[in-house]
């Protein structure tokens, strides 16, 4: 089957199109033929040579897929093939087939297209277990938001918007994406290359600050969002892009009361990742279904140019998601 294939670690370029073997589904996985993936700042990294894939899944990039039921492994229920699908995957999306553990996939509702679909389980199922699970985000309360126009960003803000109507919404983000954000429902969007994104938060929550925090920086933003962070506040930590190590006033944290959450869902165990999708299913879902929630598209790539979305996502060139089709030829 083809897929995109790594020659070594490094840049964009080591990324080329290869032939591989085809997977077999394990009892109660799924085989589906892969319409659709999507690009993930996780690709990165594990292009780069630092997030190898949990043991037992797939080197070949990529973690999630759209497409249909190819093939079913034993014991599985609830599924036959020819059904359209979306699941969230270990590694193994940039190719034409990928397997699935069942409790990993969602079926594709009537309106969506595989194109939407592929956007949906990683970034939305990270914001929303970030956000509702993990800091138990609550309607009326305010949260700061890191990255704006990025995939989890774009998805945290939407879910927030719909779910939590009342709450309101402060977006980071770069001078070019502030209006598009501002479009997609922000109550406040901060120039975090002209501002002090913690100062503007005090500022517009009258010093009360940000309940919860949503970031993936890590240690260059951390004394930042504790200054931004509320009494009882929650940061949500879900990537180091700005370093891994930092010191923290344990003296400030304990008296302010807040938490500090770090969070990853690529290498939690199968049961554990099933219970949240399964939430993630009945609370979310029905918001694509109906329209609510539309996914962001930057642009549909062929699956010959990742490197190009690779590159474009490096350049922080992109708003909304970037999905890379196996059902465009590339010309």
């Amino acid at each position: 089957m083809k897929a995109i294939v790594l020659e070594g670690f490094g840049g964009p370029e080591v990324l080329r199109v290869g032939e591989v073997e085809r997977p077999r589904p394990a009892a109660r996985q799924v085989l589906i033929s892969v319409a659709a993936t999507s690009v993930n700042r996780p690709d990165i990294i594990q292009r780069q040579g630092n997030y190898p894939p949990p043991e037992g899944e797939s080197d070949i990039l990529g973690l999630e897929v759209a497409g249909t039921i190819q093939e079913l492994g034993d014991g599985v229920d609830g599924f036959t093939t020819g059904d359209r699908v979306m699941a969230l995957i270990g590694g193994g999306g940039y190719a034409e087939y990928a397997t699935a553990h069942t409790s990993h996939v969602m079926r594709i509702p009537d309106r969506m297209s595989f194109d939407e679909a592929a956007c949906v389980c990683e970034v939305y199922i990270t914001a929303f277990m970030n956000i509702f699970l993990g800091a138990r985000f609550e309607d009326g309360e305010t949260i700061l938001l890191h990255g704006g126009g990025g995939g989890v960003n774009s998805a945290a803000l939407q879910l927030c918007k719909t779910l939590t109507p009342k709450s309101r919404v402060i977006v980071t983000a770069s001078s070019g994406k502030l209006d598009r954000v501002t479009a997609l429902g922000a109550d406040m969007v901060i120039d975090y290359r002209n501002e002090g994104f913690a100062e503007a938060v005090l500022e517009h929550t009258h010093h009360h600050g940000a309940d919860v925090i949503l970031d993936h920086i890590g240690a260059a933003y951390l004394e930042a969002n504790l200054k931004a962070l509320a009494i009882g506040g929650r940061l949500a930590i879900i990537g180091a892009m700005g370093g891994r190590e930092a010191t923290i006033n344990l003296g400030r944290l304990m008296v302010k009361r807040q938490s500090v959450i770090g969070s990853v869902l690529r290498p939690r165990p199968i049961e554990e990742k099933g219970a949240i999708i399964a939430k993630f299913n009945e609370i979310v879902m029905p918001l694509f279904a109906d329209g609510r929630i539309v996914p962001i598209i930057h642009r549909v790539y062929p699956i010959e140019e990742a490197a190009v979305a690779h590159e474009t996502m490096e350049a922080s060139a992109h708003f909304g998601k970037m999905v890379l089709s196996f059902q465009t030829a590339s010309e």
